[in-house]
């Protein structure tokens, strides 16, 4: 397919998509700085931030492009931080940041310094606990990313983040994505294309794997035609959903497969990689604080993308009626998984089985663990949690003695 191409240098017009997209990136970020700095032991918190297709920075509406949005929630962050901090008398952290941007145009990379600028001079004059180190390149990703590797190695970052935000596929090869998230475990990826792109991509280069993940449907190659063609509808929203995480659940441990929400017709996709459920769980909320950004197409508790030709599926928007949804699924789900996994079954473990399978959000998970009547929550030294926000990772769930529950 032809990709779209940004026309920076005549004023670049942002799109409903990137609206979109930008909200989740932003609050996403902003949350990740603030809870990476939760701990009073940490006085200076060091992260890299690579976008490897940054663009010039500002569109003609004069909204921020990414480079500026991970610039003005780095001030934002640290100010709440800080502040929280010298409120409970605790010491206050520094953050240092190296900002790795990369765009294949140089007159985009020019541009993008001079509407950089002003942020950037703002953090040097208002914020003492900031700093903030820009790299520049102007090269194909794939070609400059050896050397954008290099560079993270030997500044030492152990926090990475990646944004990935290309036109269409083919710009970053999965072998490469496998390699980012081999860093170290505190990489995230968050990786936007274009659905048609994907599935053109997949035809030509794996169309053996393509028709494995179709299977189940019995698809002729004219009802896959027929069937892209029909992207508004929402079961097409639902095939599309298992191929993405098909394709890239090689590449990490927790996959986010959501659409950004078009009802339209879903054709871009913005996913998300990390190699830690805390990455996916906090994902997740920021969707539900996000209502309607993103969208999924199946079961709203445990196993999303499961295959039951008799379950009614429905849209989930991550929004209240959602929510009351997947508190409904979770009430079974959670009981019936514990069940099948084996118990007593440790809370991290239970979060690192479940997250790269549901898209609910983390309150709903605890205050269906601790309203069930067949479950409780021991603490490591044998006590009973009673509420859902006390609940820990080295706490334990186990079935009580006087069950009622029906497995079938």
């Amino acid at each position: 397919m032809a990709e779209k191409k940004y026309a920076w240098e005549e004023g670049a017009t942002l799109a409903e998509h990137s609206r979109k997209k930008h909200q989740i990136l932003r609050e996403y970020f902003y949350n990740y700085v603030k809870i990476r700095c939760t701990s009073p032991l940490v006085r200076k918190f060091r992260l890299a931030v690579v976008d490897g297709f940054s663009g010039a920075g500002r569109y003609n509406c004069g909204a921020a492009g990414s480079p500026i949005i991970f610039v003005e929630e780095l001030n934002r962050a640290i100010t709440d931080i800080n502040l929280r901090r010298a409120v409970n008398n605790m010491p206050l952290v520094d953050i240092e940041c190296s900002l790795i941007l990369n765009d294949a145009d140089k007159n985009v990379i020019e541009l993008l310094k001079v509407n950089l600028a002003p942020a950037l001079t703002h953090t040097k004059l208002n914020n003492n606990h900031l700093k903030i180190t820009t790299h520049y390149f102007s090269n194909f990703f794939e070609e400059v990313y050896p050397t954008i590797k290099s560079l993270i190695r030997s500044e030492r970052h152990k926090s990475i983040i990646f944004n990935l935000d290309q036109c269409g596929h083919s710009h970053v090869r999965t072998e490469t994505l496998i390699d980012m998230m081999g860093l170290n475990e505190s990489v995230e990826v968050f990786y936007t294309f274009v659905i048609t792109a994907l599935l053109a991509f997949l035809e030509q280069n794996n169309p053996k794997a393509l028709a494995a993940q179709l299977s189940y449907l019995q698809l002729t190659e004219q009802d896959f035609e027929a069937l892209v063609k029909q992207a508004s509808k929402r079961e097409w929203l639902g095939i599309a959903e298992r191929i993405v995480f098909d394709t890239f659940q090689k590449c990490a441990k927790f996959v986010s497969p959501f659409s950004i929400n078009n009802p339209d017709g879903w054709r871009y996709w913005l996913i998300h990689l990390a190699n830690s459920h805390r990455a996916r769980q906090v994902y997740n909320d920021i969707l539900h604080q996000n209502s309607e950004t993103q969208a999924h197409y199946g079961r709203s508790g445990l196993n999303m993308l499961a295959h039951d030709p008799n379950e009614n599926k429905t849209l989930y928007l991550f929004d209240a009626s959602a929510r009351d949804q997947a508190k409904d699924e979770l009430h079974e789900d959670i009981p019936r998984f514990i069940c099948d996994s084996g118990q007593p079954l440790s809370v991290k473990s239970f979060y690192e089985m479940i997250y790269n399978h549901t898209p609910a959000h983390s309150d709903d998970i605890n205050s269906a663990i601790i309203g069930s009547n067949e479950l409780l929550v021991k603490t490591s030294t044998g006590g009973t949690r009673r509420k859902s926000s006390q609940i820990n990772t080295m706490d334990y769930i186990e079935f009580k003695k006087q069950r009622s529950f029906m497995f079938k």
